[in-house]
């Protein structure tokens, strides 16, 4: 006899919801969190470090920016390349960022980055699929997905790459496979937070490798940051991935200082 609608496994679905908020009033009685932002009691189901308002605050940029780069525009006008792209044209084909680095984006990237915090990775990487939703220029005809990597002991010391982490959800999210081993960091460099713009350049040549070049060659990549800065970084990983073959190199970070 067919199972009545609304039953699995033996329970109909309001008492699943209501052993649920039962688990939740449990939880918040015996370990109350709250959210690292704005203090606020995490009582929502689902909620984690962040609360969901304080989510809700990040939104994306609606400034114009450059084609090629990325880089945001003060000021009206529509998007087209900037003086820098227009004299010399980056590695990588075109960069999104999601939106400028501030307020609760910024908190949010520095727990997720600093605080260790590896379950922020979900809400981020949900906000760049629905940022970029109608970039086409930055998804159309994408093959596989490369985060930026973080050099072994980076890693180890961190516990995770924050960038495989956005990139697997974001990978999840638009059905596209993530290769993190495309791509490998080989020498452990200064951070370049602690740089001037014009050191950044010199600080990351040399430091990415294409270890499966066979694996690259004529494919279209796309790769993942948390923060674009200067474009160094994505510009020496694009410039790996294009010597190893790479048909077309793409970027998609999360926010932009």
């Amino acid at each position: 006899m067919p199972a009545k609608i609304g039953v699995r496994n033996g329970l109909t679905r309001s008492a699943r919801n209501a052993l649920r908020r039962g688990a939740k009033l449990l939880e918040l009685a015996f370990f109350p969190s709250f959210c690292k932002i704005c203090g606020t009691l995490l009582e929502q189901p689902g909620e984690r470090v962040v609360c969901a308002a304080c989510l809700a605050k990040i939104v994306p940029e609606v400034a114009s920016a450059c084609v090629c780069c990325g880089r945001f525009f003060e000021g009206e006008g529509g998007p087209h390349p900037c003086a820098a792209c227009l004299d010399k044209r980056p590695p990588y084909g075109h960069h999104r960022s999601c939106a400028r680095y501030r307020g609760e984006l910024k908190e949010t990237l520095l727990l997720f980055k600093y605080r260790y915090y590896r379950s922020l990775g979900k809400p981020l990487g949900r906000f760049v699929v629905e940022a970029t939703r109608e970039e086409d220029a930055l998804w159309e005809g994408v093959d596989v997905i490369v985060p930026v990597p973080l050099h072994r002991r980076r890693r180890k010391e961190r516990g995770f790459d924050q960038a495989r982490v956005l990139a697997r959800e974001i990978g999840r999210l638009k059905g596209l496979t993530v290769a993190p081993g495309l791509l490998r960091k080989i020498r452990n460099i200064v951070p370049q937070t602690s740089l001037e713009r014009a050191d950044r350049m010199a600080n990351v040549r040399g430091a990415y490798t294409a270890p499966r070049p066979e694996r690259i060659k004529g494919r279209v990549v796309l790769l993942v940051d948390d923060v674009f800065t200067t474009g160094s970084t994505i510009g020496e990983c694009a410039s790996t991935l294009k010597r190893s073959g790479a048909k077309d190199v793409r970027a998609v970070t999360v926010a932009q200082a």
